[in-house]
């Protein structure tokens, strides 16, 4: 089984953490995310090499969705979907505010235009001619 730090003096790597919990694939891709400002930990931008410790909270980007996350187990090493599970807590608000979301987009997509097929070369030309006026 993967190592869990019980003790609250030692911490993990925030990149290492969003790995282990599998809130990210990789962990090449949970840095990039911590740089690119996509993650914040305790309200603040940081670091991927900012050390996570119990009690945390973590805001995170993940496609169209943010979630609002508290940090309840620490971890080094991947783990297994439901054991990675137990590390983390979303708050209620994340969870509302996500569904409210899905649902938006989902509404959204009834008035989006969907052809049955691509145009030809000729219905082309004449988006182009409409589009350049």
């Amino acid at each position: 089984m993967a190592k869990i730090l019980e003790q609250d003096t030692q911490g993990v790597r925030l990149d290492k953490w969003l790995w282990a919990v599998r809130l990210y694939k990789t962990r090449a891709l949970a840095r990039e995310m911590v740089q690119g400002g996509k993650v914040h930990y305790n309200g603040q931008r940081c670091k991927p090499s900012k050390l996570v410790e119990i009690g945390g909270s973590v805001r995170l980007a993940q496609g169209f969705d943010e979630k609002l996350i508290t940090v309840t187990k620490l971890l080094e090493k991947r783990v297994a979907a439901p054991i990675a599970v137990t590390c983390y807590e979303e708050t209620e608000q994340s969870k509302q505010k996500r569904e409210e979301n899905a649902l938006a987009r989902k509404n959204n997509a009834f008035f989006a235009p969907h052809p049955d097929h691509k145009p030809d070369k000729k219905q082309r030309r004449e988006l182009m001619k409409l589009k350049a006026r």
